[in-house]
């Protein structure tokens, strides 16, 4: 109990110092590094369809296709036209599915209601009735609108996916290297084994989340500046605090 109370003030100590928005990021996974992806890794499509734009609106785009059963030209997921559920298009990404910006600041409440709404359209069990085609359509839809809203419910898992957008693949498997946060890890993750209570619980839960936020302000600038290499420590970083969060929550 002790160790944990001074690891509250440590973490309290680490959140007040001022961290530079681009070149550092942090990272909650099991711990990654430091070390740059290889400069090839880190180029970005240059082709409409892969390149993020960083101003103006981009909105979801429908299918051009047509229904496969009407041939109604404006099916998208689902065609309003026939009430026929689409083939999965590759092409379109997450944000297209809930009608955003690809950005990633955005408000995760917004997500659910448009989600439910797809659901509504889309769940397997609501074409029981039709063809096989149909209900393979069916369950490939339905499981790309819930992972896309997993996906951009979380900062960290919204993160990883722009930068894949914008052609930068992160390997959460990388080692960190860094001594300075490597003996923050270890002190944090001593002070949430020896917490037995919920109020330390909570506490040290609320120093990292803030934390997490930081990192995630911090990976907003480095990306929108295109600022790649920043932006994947960002990333990195926030994939501990991220994985600290999930630890602390198996014990409340």
């Amino acid at each position: 109990m002790k160790k944990t109370k001074t690891m509250v003030a440590s973490i309290s100590t680490l959140i007040r110092r001022t961290y530079p928005s681009t070149n550092q990021c942090n990272s909650l996974a099991t711990i990654q590094s430091q070390t740059q992806l290889p400069r090839e890794s880190l180029q970005h499509h240059s082709s409409a369809e892969g390149r993020l734009r960083f101003s103006g609106r981009v909105f979801c785009s429908e299918s051009g296709a047509g229904c496969w059963n009407c041939g109604e030209k404006a099916a998208f997921l689902f065609c309003n036209s026939c009430r026929s559920i689409q083939p999965v298009d590759d092409s379109v990404d997450y944000f297209q599915i809930f009608g955003l910006e690809k950005k990633y600041e955005i408000d995760p409440g917004s997500l659910e209601g448009k989600y439910k709404d797809w659901q509504k359209k889309l769940h397997p069990d609501l074409v029981h009735n039709k063809s096989k085609k149909e209900r393979d359509y069916a369950a490939e839809q339905s499981a790309k609108v819930t992972e896309a809203c997993r996906t951009l419910t979380k900062r960290l898992s919204r993160a990883m996916y722009i930068m894949k957008l914008n052609g930068v693949n992160v390997n959460e498997e990388e080692t960190i290297t860094d001594p300075t946060l490597l003996m923050e890890i270890m002190e944090l993750r001593e002070a949430i084994s020896e917490a037995d209570d919920s109020t330390s619980l909570n506490q040290i839960r609320s120093q990292v989340q803030e934390k997490l936020k930081q990192w995630s302000d911090s990976f907003v600038e480095a990306f929108e500046s295109q600022k790649f290499d920043d932006a994947v420590k960002c990333i990195q970083r926030m994939t501990y605090y991220e994985r600290a969060c999930e630890e602390i929550l198996k014990k409340l």
